[in-house]
């Protein structure tokens, strides 16, 4: 359900202190998901407090698998799986609820699934995921909106090539392709840490995955795996937002458990920008004066710019000394942020996949409406910076991706607050 709250920040106050990441949204949802696949139970640790986490439990539980919480951690028994049909009502909350596919699949020969909801950031295909499961072996057909595979004599490797490298599908296949019959290839594979993390999850548990973190991915199927506990990595799109937090809020803050080499692009810009970044081991300190330099970007699949953070520099951008071109490469509609940022008083102008910013001397407190997860994190940061008061509905986005956001930014001296 819906909750009907809404944000309400006064802006003008610079940010001081630490803020700790928590485990990234993008590993933990997929790794989630993969704990269909063992025949004994999994555990994941450390699990951040987001509505997709509840909302994956809730499809899994649907299907037969037991879930325990305890603390932060979850506990997953799939040895009790006796469904491959999800609800409708769940899937269409959620894209990465899709995910659920490769591995019914592969483990029970059947899955009807409703075509995906969640953000309504671009058409995100899911073609690329269907053409690999029929070249494993399996029948797809599309209809009524649904999807419906038949793999009976189970999944046969193949070499697959995917047009685009999508995280998605790499992730997908590679759910699939751990108990197929005999060796699967990805090539132009995504090459994210997330997917990474889940190979890491996959091969603890038994499967034989080499080459993640490259483009080409190489699976040989085996008979079982059996379940393991596992950590996942930190976020780093969740790190990236707080580092933009403090450089256009201004202040001195330090953001824990940051792994850094997931975020050169980032901290590379940051740098441009005028915002003094200070690496260590396992942490990030950003030190700003408010006083930020124009600087482009253009989002590409990782190792490039993260499109999940497009949003929160383009606000960054609205204040900056300067013109700034923001290229967007990954995904058709992910400007739905700008209308808002206008609202607000910011200098944007669109055509096509590029928007041309112009800084502004301030931005000015006013109600604006979350329309993504990342369109909601980047008016928070505009709210942080702004004169007056900001006031931000459809909260419900943004509780999908980031994990006690009130109580982190009150943390580092932020006037912000839930209200009915």
């Amino acid at each position: 359900m819906i909750r009907l709250e809404r944000l309400l920040i006064k802006g003008g106050k610079p940010l001081h202190g630490s803020v700790r990441v928590s485990s990234a949204k993008n590993a933990v949802l997929p790794i989630i998901v993969a704990t269909l696949l063992p025949s004994t139970p999994a555990t994941v640790l450390d699990v951040p407090d987001l509505d997709d986490v509840i909302t994956i439990c809730s499809v899994l539980e649907s299907l037969g698998v037991i879930v325990k919480k305890q603390g932060s951690s979850l506990t997953f028994d799939a040895s009790g799986l006796n469904k491959s049909e999800a609800s409708y009502e769940l899937m269409s909350r959620m894209r990465a609820s899709f995910l659920i596919m490769g591995p019914l699949l592969s483990k029970m020969g059947y899955a009807k699934i409703a075509l995906p909801g969640g953000c309504m950031i671009g058409s995100r295909p899911i073609d690329l995921h269907l053409k690999a499961f029929e070249a494993l072996g399996a029948k797809i057909t599309v209809g009524n909106g649904f999807v419906e595979g038949y793999a009976p004599q189970g999944l046969k490797g193949t070499t697959i090539y995917l047009d685009f490298p999508s995280v998605g599908a790499t992730e997908n296949i590679l759910m699939a392709a751990v108990l197929a019959e005999g060796r699967t290839i990805i090539e132009n594979a995504a090459e994210e840490p997330e997917i990474v993390d889940l190979v890491t999850f996959l091969s603890s548990m038994g499967a034989n995955i080499k080459g993640a973190g490259t483009n080409v991915i190489r699976i040989e199927g085996v008979k079982e795996l059996r379940g393991i506990s596992h950590t996942v990595i930190p976020d780093r799109i969740e790190a990236g937002t707080y580092m933009i937090a403090a450089a256009m809020a201004g202040g001195d803050v330090t953001i824990e458990n940051v792994l850094t080499e997931h975020l050169k692009p980032l901290l590379a810009k940051l740098s441009e920008a005028g915002v003094k970044v200070i690496k260590d081991i396992d942490s990030v300190r950003v030190i700003s004066d408010g006083n930020i330099s124009s600087t482009d970007i253009k989002t590409m699949p990782y190792p490039g710019f993260p499109t999940d953070l497009q949003a929160q520099f383009m606000a960054l951008m609205t204040i900056s000394n300067g013109e700034s071109k923001i290229t967007e490469t990954v995904f058709e509609n992910r400007f739905m942020h700008v209308g808002e940022l206008r609202r607000m008083g910011a200098s944007i102008q669109v055509e096509g996949r590029c928007a041309t910013v112009r800084g502004v001397p301030f931005l000015n407190g006013a109600f604006v409406r979350a329309t993504d997860l990342r369109a909601g994190a980047a008016l928070v940061l505009a709210g942080l910076a702004a004169h007056g008061e900001t006031e931000i509905g459809e909260l419900h986005h943004i509780d999908r991706g980031y994990d006690h956001l009130v109580e982190k930014l009150q943390g580092l001296g932020a006037e912000i607050s839930r209200v009915e």
